[in-house]
């Protein structure tokens, strides 16, 4: 494997650790304000996120590259209000996709036509990321304003529950 797709790739393992933890950060803070829909929905995602760094590791294993674990830095958003954590995910859904991109860049230049096979179920992965993203913030400025409506959304996240990703290595 290429050296610089295998330092992407691992350093995806990190990122993917990071959205992770980030999310997590998301559904304490969202949890604590009284908003444990919203909170269950972000646990959910800290697993999503989890799976996806899993993915990465497992696809570099079976490359025969030894993935590098790195130090998970804190997240360092200022948490204030709930549309200020909604901004910032797909603020950082947007960041993945664009190292996600990055990768296949790097691939496709080198011709790793396995690697880039294997990004394309996360190519696919981030656009519905985003699109999750902007529709979360869409409902929100919908029913935000409105007691009933915030109350009906954040029960319909809290019913949000996990499914591992189906892609196969």
């Amino acid at each position: 494997m290429d050296k610089k797709v295998q330092e992407l790739l691992n350093q995806q393992v990190n990122k993917e650790f990071y959205s992770a933890y980030l999310y997590l950060d998301f559904s304490v803070y969202l949890s604590d304000i009284g908003m444990a829909g919203f909170g269950n929905w972000y646990k959910v995602q800290a697993q999503e996120e989890r799976d996806h760094a899993m993915l990465f590791l497992q696809y570099l294993q079976n490359n025969g590259v030894k993935p590098e674990l790195t130090a998970i830095d804190k997240p360092a958003i200022a948490l204030t209000d709930t549309k200020t954590v909604l901004d910032e995910t797909l603020k950082h859904e947007q960041y993945v996709t664009s190292l996600i991109n990055d990768i296949y860049e790097a691939a496709h230049s080198v011709k790793d036509y396995r690697t880039m096979q294997f990004l394309d179920w996360f190519v696919k992965e981030q656009g519905e990321e985003e699109m999750n993203a902007g529709d979360l913030i869409k409902k929100y400025e919908l029913f935000g304003s409105d007691a009933k409506g915030l109350y009906m959304l954040d029960s319909e996240l809290g019913a949000r529950v996990y499914s591992a990703p189906s892609l196969v290595l």
